[in-house]
């Protein structure tokens, strides 16, 4: 990031937490064309034109609207009454042509956005494909030529629709469905752009394909889809990035991801959240695993104003097992309620979470999850670990675990821990010739480090600067 010169200097360290570097540099708004305000059946067939789309999706963006239109407004989590869908720009075209191989074809304005974030020079490094959003649309793809030549398929939505029709009507929202929750149903609505991957049987993908989300336009909504398919023992490393920069009015973030993980199959799924304070993030997760299939979460979250996260592991064949790795960063005018839910069904059956959380000014970090255990999943082993950092008097860190056993042939451990820093480990730090704040700041990167080191290296440093530009002149 830009901003390693700003830490250098103390007196500038505060701005730095407020700029939050490179995330908050705003573009001017280029659009080649954007719906009005609001919510209508209007509106949902213009966005459904403007893509050409197939008449089986145009109806289904109907009903999925007439599904949420019907559905109550969340009550059970963060309060979500200052957001008004009536203030939301909810299809927005940038200046672009519809998809791009070449950066060079990408707009300047567009491609200096992703340039500033690394994604070109991590593409170069370390990635076999790359996605990039920006806004509504997808603005440029590309994957390895290898990959081509193995039958991997990595590219955007839209176009899979066109080319890969009938894949896509089988398995588009049947993991995450229009009646799950409202903003399901809003996805259903208006979802634009995403990613689709279908990686062919026995094929091991040996490095990560990457999708950055990139929202600009202020008060308005990304509704990005990502789906993929992890054939019988195929093997895939997906990192989706997310940012925008901050605004005044509220904007919102309603994706929904569904990953179908085969027999004998591995996905691995990081995620760096890192959107800004004035974001309203409700996005849905939920993966599927069959017979000795493994799902594998890695998930850091630090922006937004207001999180509801919780990706679903559905455990459907025997011997099948998930691991969630996860690590919540909050503070002053954040409330981050997240967690994950795990359903284990096959026989066998084993998952294991670890998820810590930081608070800090006032923030909140809240941990919900689920752990059911189906009376058919005999042979359930499950342990869970929740660890939550305040760094102040101010903030709140609460934990609400639910664990529903349906059998008694089973193995599970739940383990919970609240605290602050030790004032014997600053002490001792301090004698040793490190500074107070240096101090708390170790400790904290100590207390990620076992998921900074689940994340592919460059997302790792990504990580601890983020963790040092909302620690440096604000803590103690």
């Amino acid at each position: 990031m830009e901003s390693v010169g700003i830490m250098e200097n103390r007196k500038k360290t505060y701005i730095a937490d407020i700029e939050r570097g490179v995330y908050d540099i705003k573009d001017e708004e280029h659009y080649r064309y954007k719906v009005e305000k609001g919510l209508t059946p209007e509106i949902i067939k213009k966005i459904s034109e403007r893509k050409n789309e197939p008449e089986w999706m145009r109806e289904f963006r109907l009903k999925a609207l007439e599904v949420y239109n019907s559905k109550p407004m969340t009550d059970w989590g963060p309060d979500l009454s200052d957001l008004d869908m009536n203030d939301i720009v909810h299809y927005l075209e940038p200046d672009s042509a519809p998809m791009n191989e070449n950066w060079d074809d990408v707009p300047s304005y567009i491609r200096d956005t992703f340039d500033r974030l690394g994604i070109p020079e991590a593409e170069k490094q370390s990635l076999a494909g790359v996605g990039a959003q920006y806004d509504s649309e997808v603005v440029y793809h590309s994957v390895h030529k290898e990959l081509e030549e193995q039958g991997v398929i990595y590219t955007d939505i839209e176009t899979a629709i066109v080319k890969y029709g009938d894949m896509l009507k089988e398995y588009f929202m049947t993991l995450i469905t229009v009646n799950d929750h409202k903003f399901a149903a809003l996805h259903g609505a208006v979802w634009s752009g995403g990613s689709f991957i279908y990686v062919p049987k026995g094929v091991k993908v040996k490095m990560p394909l990457q999708s950055y989300f990139r929202l600009n336009a202020p008060e308005a909504g990304q509704f990005e889809h990502t789906l993929i398919i992890v054939d019988e023992g195929a093997d895939l490393h997906f990192i989706e990035g997310c940012s925008a920069p901050k605004y005044q009015k509220n904007a919102l973030h309603a994706g929904a991801v569904e990953l179908f993980v085969r027999k004998g199959a591995r996905l691995r799924y990081s995620t760096i959240e890192n959107w800004s304070r004035n974001m309203y993030n409700l996005n849905t997760k939920r993966a599927l695993v069959e017979e000795d299939g493994v799902i594998e979460w890695v998930s850091g979250s630090f922006g937004s104003r207001v999180s509801m996260l919780y990706p679903m592991s559905i455990l459907k064949g025997d011997r099948s097992r998930c691991e969630f790795t996860g690590v919540t960063f909050a503070a002053a005018g954040q409330y981050l309620d997240t967690g994950c839910k795990i359903i284990h069904q096959g026989k066998n059956t084993s998952s294991t979470v670890h998820s810590k959380s930081i608070s800090k000014n006032g923030g909140t970090a809240f941990y919900r999850g689920l752990l059911k255990v189906l009376p058919e999943a005999t042979g359930t082993r499950s342990t869970v670990e929740c660890e939550s950092l305040m760094l102040d008097n101010e903030s709140t860190s609460d934990t609400i675990p639910i664990i529903d056993i349906n059998n008694d042939s089973v193995d599970i451990g739940h383990e919970a821990k609240i605290g602050r820093i030790s004032d014997e480990a600053i002490f001792y730090l301090m004698s040793r010739g490190i500074s107070e704040d240096e101090a708390k700041a170790m400790i904290v990167r100590g207390f990620v480090e076992p998921i900074s080191k689940e994340l592919p290296l460059e997302y790792a440093v990504e990580l601890n600067k983020l963790i040092e530009l909302e620690l440096e002149g604000t803590i103690g």
